[in-house]
């Protein structure tokens, strides 16, 4: 997708509304990313009342695709977040984190021996298909009107049990999983499946936290996953540990599509808010 610059100052010229896919930096949250660019195109079209959303949300510690809608297009929001997506997802296998991911420190570790290349290969076409899954307590999701992950703070820092049955189980669907690489030990690296996005735009980014867990040489694979709307690709990384008899928590992910809008097409922070100079 390609845009004239700069953009019309008129939303007008623009009767279908804007789709930006963006390539939302790494520790930023997705309203984070839809605050930046709602300000700036506020300003750019002079008008306060301008509708700006997003279709599909991104953990604060995944880069990829996210489609910001403004103007008419966030008519097509609901539509756009019911697209397949695809994600390259980075496992750390041998250790759980009550997120699931590298926003908490490692709660408990578990043995290896079941975890294996052959044993990866063997495992990941079972999770082809149809699923309940129960999603992480560290999501959007809402338990009695309370956003899950405010509930999991809240929990984590009483020291309490962070329970996932408190959520009720989803139907998902992963039309496509491969492992794309095989680590036995890894130490040294930088606990990431791929680069983030530039953080520089802004720092909201500095009040969530990541840990790093490299230095302990914990076995990783890189996964390739198709799935539909609604999948947690942490809770994916927590079943597929657990399914190895061991445990495993999300190091790294990146979405490369949503529906139509690969990452090769997206824009990076800078290129979205060069639009609207």
């Amino acid at each position: 997708m390609s845009f004239d610059l700069p953009l019309s100052h008129d939303i007008s010229d623009y009767p279908e509304g804007i789709v930006l896919p963006v390539d939302k930096p790494y520790r930023w949250t997705s309203a984070d990313l839809v605050r930046k660019l709602k300000y700036a195109a506020i300003k750019h079209f002079g008008k306060k009342n301008l509708k700006v959303g997003h279709a599909g949300t991104l953990d604060p510690l995944a880069t990829g695709v996210m489609l910001v809608c403004i103007g008419a297009a966030t008519k097509r929001a609901e539509a756009l977040q019911k697209s397949d997506k695809e994600y390259i997802a980075e496992l750390s296998f041998g250790a759980t984190t009550p997120s699931y991911d590298l926003e908490k420190p490692i709660d408990a570790f578990y043995p290896l021996d079941g975890v294996s290349e052959e044993a990866l290969k063997d495992l990941l076409p079972s999770f082809v298909g149809e699923q309940e899954q129960i999603a992480p307590l560290f999501s959007a999701k809402s338990v009695d009107g309370v956003r899950a992950y405010e509930l999991a703070r809240r929990l984590y820092r009483r020291g309490e049990a962070i329970d996932d049955s408190l959520l009720q189980r989803s139907m998902v669907t992963v039309h496509e999983i491969e492992l794309l690489e095989f680590v036995a030990s890894s130490p040294g690296g930088d606990g990431r499946a791929e680069p983030g996005g530039d953080d520089s735009a802004g720092t909201p980014s500095s009040r969530i936290n990541v840990t790093d867990n490299s230095a302990l040489g914990l076995p990783r694979a890189r996964i390739r996953v198709v799935c539909s709307k609604g999948t947690y690709i942490r809770a994916l990384a927590r079943d597929i540990g657990e399914a190895l008899g061991s445990g495993a928590h999300l190091s790294g992910l990146v979405r490369t599509r949503s529906g139509s809008f690969s990452l090769e097409e997206s824009l990076s922070l800078e290129a979205a808010l060069a639009l609207f100079a």
